[in-house]
């Protein structure tokens, strides 16, 4: 006998998964050069160099005991006063490094912090379509009710009416995912300080807090001069969960970081709380290897001009082709309104007659809609355009 609930989430499809999977074997079947594959959310830039270098540096330097020793359960003092001291200088806050638990990325943080912040059977998170699908099982698995918040498709800002609706005595969070995946778009100071009354007003009237998630893993992946609002900056009540997998283009190192601040309403008891719950997953002690690179690196900044040239270019092009898409100000994504309003049968044709792998967004929240993950080469995009205007053809 097993664990129903986890036996669902572990054969239940990944429509992400099995595109990638499917571009695979059809790469050994008729090329890789005739695969277009915009499935997955990988960064293709490479790490800055000062990532490798201190790699190097850190390996030479330091006997392996250190170097392949645990932590402490929140991570090595160093990195975390380096993380610290990176936020205060960029965002005008005094964070602390004793606010700072290291986690092995986002998802563990974002885990950690539901599981902290779900106190009963009755607990709701709320998520803003369109959201990153693992929302739902993050928050099912750890006994919260999930309300999602239907999709601004005008501007994919935020319905500051529907969330108002949905709030009840038993909201405990909402995440804020922003630059947003899958849409792109970077949710303005506006619509942050709107959902900031909000919830103050909704706070006061339940008599408990109301948290921001602050899910960040594309925040300094912006282009054209946009700003991140740091919402710390706007709502004190905000736990941010962060990963350095975009910015570092280290995905597979696992090295991230929940922040707590000081200011925010019970920061001691959420503090502890999180790190009661890393404790209960087993997510503690983050890679030390990374931890130190971290500590060296916090302040590097990613290289997006690949990125920014993959993001005009397949904008651009759809667009004239007659596609509606969101402007994607942020991330590596675009998201696109399907011809024909079925995204999973546009998906599947575009598959089945072109090899062109894009991801229907019903898993976010938002039928109707597909992701394109452009952190792909330019090339690639190039020789993609000619079957995404096929497929625009077939549906006019």
């Amino acid at each position: 006998m097993v664990n129903q609930t986890f036996y669902n989430l572990g054969t239940a499809p990944s429509v992400i998964r099995q595109l990638f999977a499917y571009g695979l074997e059809q790469a050994k079947l008729v090329g890789p050069e005739n695969v277009f594959d915009y499935s997955l959310g990988n960064p293709s830039i490479p790490a800055p160099k000062k990532v490798n270098a201190s790699i190097h540096k850190i390996v030479d330097e330091t006997d392996s005991i250190h170097l392949h020793g645990y932590s402490m359960a929140p991570g090595f003092e160093e990195p975390r006063q380096a993380i610290a001291d990176d936020l205060s200088h960029r965002f005008g806050l005094p964070v602390k490094a004793s606010e700072l638990f290291l986690t092995c990325g986002a998802a563990p943080a974002l885990i950690s912090v539901i599981k902290a912040l779900v106190v009963d059977g009755d607990s709701e998170i709320m998520v803003i379509a369109p959201f990153f699908p693992e929302y739902a099982p993050f928050i099912a698995a750890n006994g919260g009710k999930m309300v999602m918040v239907p999709a601004d498709t005008e501007a994919f800002q935020v319905h500051l009416d529907q969330v108002e609706q949905r709030i009840t005595p038993h909201t405990q969070a909402i995440i804020v995912n922003s630059p947003n995946n899958p849409s792109g778009v970077v949710y303005t100071e506006e619509t942050l300080r709107g959902l900031a009354a909000l919830l103050e007003r909704k706070s006061s009237q339940y008599g408990h807090p109301i948290y921001i998630i602050a899910d960040e893993p594309y925040r300094e992946l912006v282009y054209g001069g946009v700003k991140v609002p740091f919402i710390p900056n706007l709502y004190k009540n905000t736990i941010v969960c962060y990963s350095y997998s975009k910015s570092l283009s280290l995905p597979g190192e696992r090295i991230g970081y929940v922040y707590v601040p000081s200011f925010a309403e019970d920061s001691a008891a959420v503090y502890a709380t999180v790190s009661g719950a890393a404790r209960a997953i087993g997510h503690v002690c983050p890679p030390t290897l990374m931890q130190k690179v971290v500590g060296l690196c916090a302040r590097e900044q990613p290289d997006l001009q690949a990125y920014d040239e993959n993001r005009t270019l397949l904008y651009n092009s759809l667009r004239e082709m007659g596609y509606e898409c969101a402007k994607p100000d942020g991330a590596f994504y675009l998201f696109v309104k399907a011809p024909g309003g079925d995204a999973n049968a546009f998906s599947e044709k575009a598959k089945r007659e072109h090899n062109l792998l894009v991801v229907p967004a019903d898993g976010f929240g938002c039928p109707g809609y597909f992701r394109l993950s452009y952190c792909v080469s330019n090339d690639m995009i190039r020789r993609s355009l000619p079957a995404f205007r096929a497929m625009m053809k077939a549906y006019c």
